[in-house]
C-alpha cells in the first residue's frame, strides 16, 4: 500500500534551500566540501537522511542555526538519502548547484529555491520516498514587453548579464 502525502519546508526567513537525493553517508563531507570551495565565507546548514545502518539524520554546516534548520526539515521529510542545504543571506543557488551536482553520488536535485515549497511524498511500509517538489505558486499570466525588460535589467544590475 502506498500512500500520498506532502509535507511543507519550513523556512520562516525565506532562505535558500536546495533539496536533492544522493546515496552516500559520505555526502554529508562531500556536499560540505564543494560548498566551502565554491564560495569563500558561505553560511549553510545541511542534513542528510541516512537511508539504512543506523538511520540517523547526518548533519554538517557552518552556521548553526540553519544546520538545525536543515535536520528538522529532514526528519519532517524522512526520505532515505535525501538531503537538504539551506544557505545563509546573500547566499544562492546559482552559485553552488554545478559543485553539487557534480559530486559522484548525488543522484538528483529536486528544486533550489526560497519560496513557499511543497515536497510531494509517498510513503509505504519500507519507508518514504521523494516523488517531486510544488516550488512556489501557479503563474498568473505570461509577461508583456514592460515586463521582460524590467526582467533584463534586473539580471544586469545584479551582475548575472552584460
Amino acid at each position: 500500500m502506498v500512500q500520498l502525502l506532502t509535507v511543507t519546508i519550513s523556512n520562516p526567513d525565506s532562505v535558500n534551500f536546495i533539496l536533492g537525493q544522493t546515496h552516500f553517508i559520505k555526502s554529508v563531507d562531500d556536499i560540505h566540501e564543494a560548498l566551502v570551495a565554491s564560495v569563500p565565507g558561505i553560511k549553510f546548514g545541511l542534513a542528510f537522511c541516512e537511508a539504512s545502518g543506523k538511520r540517523l539524520v547526518r548533519r554538517s554546516g557552518t552556521d548553526p542555526e540553519l544546520t538545525q534548520l536543515a535536520c528538522d526539515n529532514a526528519m519532517t521529510i524522512g526520505a532515505g538519502h535525501s538531503f537538504i542545504v539551506f544557505l545563509g543571506q546573500g547566499f544562492y543557488p546559482l552559485n553552488v548547484l554545478n559543485a553539487i551536482k557534480g559530486l559522484p553520488e548525488v543522484c538528483r536535485i529536486f528544486c533550489a529555491t526560497a519560496n513557499p515549497t511543497e515536497v510531494v511524498i509517498a510513503e509505504t511500509n519500507q519507508g518514504r520516498s521523494i516523488l517531486g517538489v510544488v516550488d512556489g505558486f501557479t503563474p498568473l499570466g505570461i509577461e508583456n514587453e514592460v515586463e521582460i525588460e524590467a526582467r533584463k535589467t534586473f539580471l544586469r544590475e545584479i551582475g548575472y548579464k552584460a
